[in-house]
């Protein structure tokens, strides 16, 4: 009588074998409005290292290096405060001009290189997007949470500046991480919408200077948003960096908070801004690498 032979047991290292041979399998977002935000907390370690990578050859071979960050809002904050401060004689509402420049400068600054940076991000990085499957967004974001360097360095100067004209820190400052999150939010949104549109159009990569120039003067930065008559100041909140702008002078300069409806259209606009270019950014993140 014969037996039926039973196979023999799989060697533990073939169950090895076998799943390190699983199949990714990479495809389209199949819901319209998804965002993809879980990615960037999943591969959050290769989000470290491209910081760390884009804020290295930012300085790479400069020889004044993070110096050039110090510099540039000094020497605006100079030109501003003589034709702006002395021979216009433009209002600042008790504060210091200098002070009263410089506290809407450094989150301008923060914004004008993430969004110069982060829109031009795909196209600076065509080898890693045709080559390597990774998350798209990484890109864009990174290139946002480096300017976070110049930013450190910016604040410095600002409590020096603050400091020498005797202006001591009151409790509204406590309030200045919110505005800054909306004006990372700000960089943040406009970017990614930027660096998809510049995967497929390259005209985007020169229209960003025109744009960069266009918000600055649209920004109430030499000037202050109260010379805005009442009726058209939430039209001016239309630009979130306007918010942000009085949002820092309020918490760093305790004036009166005069444009809180400004600041709330800025808010709202900058949240519903997020969410169309994440979605946009997500829907079309599968192309990148065809037409990049």
């Amino acid at each position: 009588m014969t037996t039926a032979s039973e196979d023999p047991p799989a060697p533990a290292d073939a169950a090895v074998r076998d799943r390190s041979q699983a199949v990714l399998r990479i495809a389209p977002p199949r819901r319209r409005l998804e965002l993809g935000l879980g990615d960037v907390w999943g591969y959050r370690e290769l989000l470290y290292f491209l910081v760390w990578r884009d804020v290295k050859v930012r300085y790479k071979q400069a020889a004044l290096g993070v110096t050039w960050v110090v510099l540039q809002p000094v020497l605006l904050m100079t030109l501003y405060s003589l034709i702006f401060g002395r021979f216009l004689n433009a209002p600042s509402h008790g504060a210091p001009y200098s002070a009263f420049v410089l506290a809407a400068l450094m989150p301008w600054q923060l914004f004008a290189i993430a969004l110069s940076q982060s829109g031009n991000s795909l196209v600076t990085n065509q080898q890693l997007v045709t080559k390597i499957h990774f998350p798209r967004i990484l890109l864009p974001v990174s290139a946002v949470l480096a300017g976070f360097v110049d930013f450190a360095a910016s604040f410095v100067v600002l409590m020096v500046v603050l400091a020498a004209h005797g202006i001591a820190p009151t409790v509204h400052i406590l309030l200045l991480p919110a505005f800054l999150l909306l004006a990372v939010i700000a960089a943040l949104s406009v970017g990614i919408l930027l660096a998809a549109l510049n995967a497929r159009y390259r005209d985007v990569q020169h229209l960003l200077p025109t744009l960069t120039q266009f918000w600055f003067f649209a920004t109430p930065i030499a000037y202050a948003s109260t010379l805005v008559p009442d009726r058209w100041r939430p039209v001016l909140g239309l630009n979130p960096m306007a918010g942000v702008a009085d949002g820092f002078r309020w918490a760093l300069l305790d004036q009166p908070l005069t444009s809180a409806p400004m600041i709330a259209v800025s808010a709202g606009l900058t949240v519903l801004l997020a969410f169309v270019s994440l979605a946009y950014f997500h829907r079309t993140s599968s192309t990148f690498a065809d037409v990049v």
